[in-house]
């Protein structure tokens, strides 16, 4: 008989491009996880850091209050997010609503005015990238970020890349591993949901979960960036591979090994290859499909079992 596919680990990631918080549960809104990619750390005109160009972030680690994760938890005046990373003092943010206002913060195609943490906040990213920083959160009552319409229509999301949710599978890791020159951690792609006894790479083809009563949607294959190069540990990224032969140097890892057997040209082949590699499935919460917004639990555990409602009937169509 075939096991069911449960949740192995739940990932919420509160600073944009910081390290993740593995979690036993975590609360699921519209937008994606209750305090997912809430903030963002800009640079002096109000554009959104990354991983991409400043590494670093992978060390800086987030902490919450434990009873943050519980659904309608608000929180009080002695409520904080905790800021820790390495040569650094703790920061501490409280929870309770900021009274300023940055104007002008900008992320990929979306800008608009979002919280501003203050000066202590300010002075701490900046003594630690070396540059003028400041950290921003997103504020959910004045802002909408739409997901692209072409794919996502009607949904929006926080501070992360492009949708609410991602999806991976421990198998997809574990079949990845087993051709890389090193192993890597599934935080090199961080997901918000980890996912046992899936076939590897079989979350391509959902297109319709179900989790306790909440409905997700299967919007596309997650196209990867550079940061799963960079390691989680050390926040250095990877070095390029050489072609022993050629000598042209290609992607760092594991970039270079899912061109292999996960890019657009080899699960897309009638289509023009742009040089994508793939990993993960990103989704929307259907709240129509769900129970109704209001009724049920809204929390999901490690441990719940995910049922496959429908799926897509290739690879190729998935990574659309």
């Amino acid at each position: 008989m075939e096991e069911a596919l449960t949740i192995q680990s739940l990932f919420i990631y509160p600073i944009k491009s910081c390290r993740g918080i593995s979690v036993p549960q975590a609360t699921v809104t519209q937008t994606g996880f209750q305090w997912d990619r809430y903030w963002l750390v800009v640079n002096y005109k109000g554009r959104a850091y990354t991983q991409r160009v400043e590494p670093k972030l992978a060390l800086v680690e987030s902490e919450l209050p434990e009873e943050a994760f519980l659904e309608d938890w608000e929180p009080t005046k002695d409520s904080f997010l905790v800021v820790r990373a390495p040569g650094m003092e703790p920061l501490k943010i409280p929870l309770t609503k900021p009274s300023s206002v940055a104007e002008g913060v900008s992320m990929w195609e979306w800008s608009g005015s979002a919280f501003d943490e203050g000066e202590d906040a300010a002075k701490w990213f900046s003594d630690y990238l070396g540059k003028q920083s400041r950290l921003v959160r997103f504020n959910k009552e004045t802002e909408t970020r739409p997901s692209p319409p072409e794919f996502a229509d009607g949904y929006s999301t926080t501070f992360a890349d492009m949708f609410p949710f991602l999806f991976a599978s421990q198998a997809s890791l574990d079949q990845l591993n087993t051709l890389l020159p090193e192993p890597v951690p599934i935080n090199r792609f961080r997901p918000n949901f980890l996912v046992d006894n899936c076939d590897p790479f079989g979350e391509d083809l959902w297109d319709e979960i179900k989790i306790n009563d909440l409905v997700f949607q299967g919007v596309r294959l997650c196209s990867r960036c550079k940061v799963p190069t960079v390691n989680q540990e050390t926040g250095v990224p990877g070095a390029a591979t050489v072609n022993q032969e050629t000598g042209v140097p290609g992607a760092a890892e594991p970039t270079e090994t899912l061109m292999k057997f996960r890019s657009d040209k080899v699960l897309m082949p009638d289509k023009k290859p742009r040089g994508k590699v793939f990993f993960g499935k990103e989704m929307v919460w259907n709240w129509n499909g769900s129970n109704s917004e209001d009724k049920g639990k809204k929390t999901i555990k490690v441990g719940d079992t995910i049922s496959v409602l429908r799926k897509i009937p290739s690879r190729a169509e998935a990574a659309a």
